[in-house]
């Protein structure tokens, strides 16, 4: 007979990422690494953590439906250099039936400082009729408990952080203050 009983998961605060090493074909023509490659590190550690509530490779085949990245806000924080290793925390910060915002860090796997940081909002795509679809319950329950696990950690300092420059170094045309485009909301 065939238990269905499943234990709930459980989450670190923050979850750490398995070690990523930065490979040779990364470096760019200023010997550091390309600002491309701190994506795919992190794209891979919101693979694993996400993988987590179930949203893995297996519920994209299965269930039909997938997150995509509606936003990412990235600060290079310091030079990652070849074989450097890193391990990337994640912060879960809000999510409701559709999108998930969450936080994570880049940091030096053996010397502990921070190289990047990334603020992420994804959404949860149907991808038959590909339109934004609630989660089903079962990854909405496994996500809730992450989020309880993560809100006991301070929320961090750059969250919601616009571009900009300050004023008393910007140098800015009067034509570029005046209107602004219609931002669209997810």
């Amino acid at each position: 007979m065939k238990d269905d009983i499943r234990a709930p998961v459980l989450f670190f605060a923050p979850f750490v990422s398995s070690p990523m090493r930065v490979e040779p074909q990364w470096i760019d023509h200023n010997g550091h690494l390309n600002m491309a490659y701190y994506h795919v590190l992190f794209d891979r550690a919101a693979d694993e953590v996400f993988s987590l509530v179930g949203l893995n490779p297996d519920y994209v085949d299965t269930r039909h439906c997938s997150t995509f990245a509606a936003e990412c806000h990235i600060l290079y924080k310091r030079e990652l250099t070849e074989s450097d290793q890193v391990r990337i925390t994640a912060q879960l910060i809000a999510f409701d039936d559709k999108r998930l915002h969450y936080y994570l860090e880049m940091r030096h796997a053996t010397e502990g400082w921070l190289a990047a940081t990334s603020e992420n909002l994804s959404l949860h795509v149907d991808l038959t009729s590909r339109k934004v679809c609630p989660f089903p319950a079962d990854i909405l329950a496994s996500i809730a408990l992450m989020k309880a696990a993560h809100g006991m950690m301070p929320l961090p300092a750059t969250i919601g952080r616009i571009i900009g420059m300050p004023e008393k170094t910007a140098i800015t045309v009067e034509s570029m203050t005046s209107e602004r485009e219609t931002e669209t909301r997810h």
